[in-house]
């Protein structure tokens, strides 16, 4: 097998491609060989040094791939050799081979790509999990997501047009905008240019937001709480505002963690609003739960609902290259990489 290891923290040069004997699943496990496989921020924050459920280095990250079932291990009763899977994994998905619960390895719709199957589970699932489960978001309210034009920006946007009536706002350098359009955001506010919650203020009228999607952290976590109108639900899932060039800074993550707000039950009491927290790659054992969210985007892609847009394809031996462009924010969609 090949597979991308970060050989240390630091800059994308430290990631090597690197070859070993292919695993052997164990009881209750399938093999996969690898076709596409999502690359996320909290994989370049885990090469920077920043994540900190990433295993210890020098490691394979990934959390989702798409591929074909080779080989069963002990008792285990399928899917069988030659299905078409999506599969959820916690680390080690950033190779051409890669052994997972069976549980988690999910056969994907005839017309769905192996590119859209690895594009799913991270970004559709946490979308789908913070608008419909956390915020219950509701027809006609005001829905504000970060980094829009990312992986999990695009399926909100895609998620909030088949609820009625619900006005969407996207930060974005100007040069995403009309994508954002295409995607449905009504609003795309361009972070480099103007003060975005300054932004906010003057399209509502003062009346701020319903739901506010952070994968920022920091002082953007503050100002997008003080956007929140009564009953509004902030939702933190990220805090890519540590991620700088190169490898981590102490100082750049002294002086985010110093910006995160502090919530008290008084106060959010007093001015009825919400603060939940979503990391999908911690519920990854609850079956149940993310079984049910995502067989309800499968209904949503054959109704022809959502459909990932991926950004660009690398193989693995330019996974430096993908990391570049997911941490200089140039993509619109999903990267991959694909072995």
């Amino acid at each position: 097998m090949r597979a991308v290891w970060i050989t240390r923290a630091g800059g994308p040069e430290v990631l090597q491609v690197r070859e070993g004997p292919d695993p052997v699943p164990a009881a209750g496990e399938v093999r996969v060989r690898v076709r596409a496989a999502g690359l996320n921020f909290a994989e370049v924050l885990a090469r920077q040094g920043l994540y900190p459920d990433a295993p210890r280095l020098p490691a394979v990250v990934g959390y989702e791939v798409a591929g074909v079932v080779d080989a069963l291990g002990p008792d285990t009763s399928g899917p069988a050799p030659g299905t078409r899977v999506m599969a959820m994994v916690r680390f080690g998905g950033h190779a051409d081979v890669v052994c997972v619960p069976s549980a988690q390895a999910v056969p994907m719709p005839e017309r769905m790509t192996f590119e859209e199957a690895a594009a799913i589970p991270v970004n559709y699932l946490t979308a789908y999990h913070m608008l419909f489960r956390v915020a219950a978001v509701r027809p006609g309210e005001r829905v504000l997501v970060h980094m829009a034009a990312g992986g999990v920006g695009i399926a909100v946007l895609q998620l909030c047009r088949t609820v009625e009536g619900i006005l969407t706002f996207g930060t974005a350098s100007a040069s995403k905008h009309a994508a954002l359009r295409e995607e449905g955001c009504a609003y795309p506010i361009d972070y480099r240019t103007a003060d975005w919650a300054a932004e906010v203020r003057r399209l509502t009228g003062g009346e701020g937001l319903d739901v506010v999607l952070d994968p920022l952290g920091g002082a953007d976590t503050r100002k997008g709480y003080a956007l929140l109108r009564e009953a509004g639900r902030l939702v933190c899932y990220g805090f890519a505002n540590l991620s700088g060039e190169g490898g981590r800074s102490y100082l750049r993550v002294a002086a985010q963690m110093v910006q995160v707000p502090l919530f008290n039950p008084i106060s959010l009491m007093n001015q009825n609003r919400s603060v939940a927290g979503v990391n999908v790659g911690h519920l990854w054992h609850r079956r149940d739960l993310l079984g049910e969210e995502l067989a309800a985007l499968m209904e949503l892609y054959a109704a022809g609902a959502i459909r990932p847009r991926v950004s660009a394809t690398f193989p693995l031996e330019r996974a430096a290259e993908a990391h570049r462009q997911l941490q200089e924010r140039r993509n619109v969609g999903k990267v991959l990489l694909v072995p």
